[in-house]
């Protein structure tokens, strides 16, 4: 599957965050990884990617932008749109899905993505399972990211299949899969809490997962029956794809490995498949 509309959300989640502070940044979006602001990083990559067809931004502000020259001219020359964000990422991931024509396939992203690179752009979006499905999302296995990321803190899904982190890749395949944003919204402010939003799934599923007993597959199938839409999860073998910038000491972790974005953590001689419904 090819042509994608890409969409890279870059608003700010609260007024006071303490990256911008230790950084003096005006956006977090702005905040450079090895000379490079993080939204030049995303933008290289998924340009670089055959499978994305354009670029559109949600954010940052216009006057971060402005602040930005080589990110103004960038949306000058038309090589991405911008608008405004919205209040909060669900929001601004609504508007945008809803700009894009329905039959085309959405993939969305983070500004704070620094270590994206077009081979997990297009990994991801012409995976063999994509046709199966409205909605996917991307994981990395936990044990890659640990092995090749030991500082940084991830949030992890714990299933009796795998531990995974997530990848701030999200694939809405179908118009009836840009549903799945009502969703976002009422998991969003619990996103880095699995125990909350696995128990949207079911108290019985709670218990599943707290005994270790649910699968990945088990909880895209209950997942995917909760909203009445086809879920499925590519699973990434790269360890790079799961890291994000959501705290300082994420930066500062982040400012250390950057020279090796074109390599790290690739699993040697293995592309898992994607998980499916259970």
């Amino acid at each position: 599957m090819t042509d994608f509309a890409a969409v890279v959300l870059a608003g700010e989640r609260a007024d006071r965050d303490a990256l911008r502070d230790h950084t003096g940044v005006a956006c977090k979006a702005l905040l450079e990884i090895d000379g490079t602001p993080m939204i030049r990083r995303v933008i290289a990559a998924l340009e670089e990617a055959g499978s994305i067809a354009s670029i559109r931004l949600s954010g940052p502000v216009e006057e971060c932008v402005r602040a930005e020259p080589g990110l103004a001219a960038l949306i000058d020359a038309g090589r991405a749109t911008w608008s405004a964000p919205g209040p909060t990422p669900s929001t601004s991931a609504y508007a945008m899905l809803s700009a894009v024509p329905g039959d085309q396939p959405v993939l969305i992203t983070t500004a704070d993505h620094p270590l994206l690179t077009a081979e997990i752009v297009d990994h991801f979006c012409n995976d063999r399972a994509l046709g199966d499905y409205d909605v996917v999302i991307g994981l990395a296995p936990y044990d890659l990211v640990r092995q090749t990321f030991p500082d940084l803190k991830k949030t992890v899904l714990r299933f009796r299949d795998g531990q995974f982190c997530g990848c701030n890749l999200f694939g809405f395949l179908t118009e009836d899969g840009r549903r799945m944003a009502d969703f976002w919204r009422r998991v969003e402010k619990d996103r880095k809490k699995p125990l909350v939003v696995i128990r949207l799934l079911g108290l019985w599923a709670l218990l599943r997962y707290r005994m270790g007993w649910l699968t990945l597959e088990n909880a895209l199938s209950l997942l995917s029956r909760k909203v009445g839409l086809r879920i499925g999860a590519v699973i990434l073998p790269y360890a790079h794809a799961s890291v994000d910038v959501d705290s300082v000491e994420d930066y500062l972790h982040l400012q250390r490995y950057a020279n090796t974005q074109g390599a790290p953590g690739k699993a040697s001689g293995t592309e898992p498949a994607p998980a499916g419904r259970g």
